[in-house]
């Protein structure tokens, strides 16, 4: 399958898919409390048969065109992901998420990735509006919705029952030509 390179440091984007189960569950045992600090992601995969479950639910998702999961590896070793939660290919929608454990975290690796994300549901697939919602306690989701230009529009405040405690949701978005400008944008600071 593929592997996109997202720099010079060993990291790489990839398929999750459910023959990854034992490295997946790895995974998530290796990260699993600072995974789910405010998302339940990957809970319910406690065993390989539950995790292969898990990988293949989102595998059918790929196959609807309705979502995707994709994995992080930093130096040959999953370590988080990015994916389409929803996504709605008749109404030019999509949400986005991501998850890390704490070996993949302050090295870009999710703003990376996601970059490659939305260039794809905007570009190849003709997405229009790509949404991002995080706990607003989720400091450093919230700054990868920052840097990748995202627009905050609102809160949803205590819509979400986790853990014995109600959180706000912050949505974030950002539409088809302010992906582009803030792309473009970005390509010219680097040079």
């Amino acid at each position: 399958m593929y592997a996109i390179a997202l720099g010079d440091d060993g990291a790489e984007l990839r398929p999750l898919e459910p023959w990854h189960a034992e490295e997946f569950l790895a995974h998530l045992e290796r990260g699993r409390e600072f995974i789910n600090r405010y998302i339940p992601f990957g809970a319910k995969a406690t065993d390989v048969d539950s995790a292969r479950e898990a990988l293949q639910r989102y595998a059918d998702m790929r196959a609807a065109d309705t979502g995707s999961l994709h994995g992080l590896w930093l130096d040959g070793k999953l370590v988080g992901g990015v994916l389409f939660l929803n996504f709605d290919a008749a109404n030019a929608n999509c949400e986005v998420g991501c998850w890390l454990e704490p070996a993949g975290t302050g090295r870009g690796l999710v703003t990376r990735a996601m970059r490659v994300l939305i260039d794809f549901a905007v570009e190849q697939r003709g997405i229009h509006r790509v949404e991002w919602i995080a706990a607003a306690g989720n400091t450093p989701s919230l700054n990868v919705a920052r840097r990748l230009g995202l627009t905050r529009e609102g809160v949803r405040r205590e819509s979400y029952p986790y853990r014995g405690v109600r959180h706000d949701l912050e949505v974030w978005s950002i539409l088809a030509p302010e992906w582009r400008e803030a792309r473009t944008r970005a390509a010219h600071e680097d040079h």
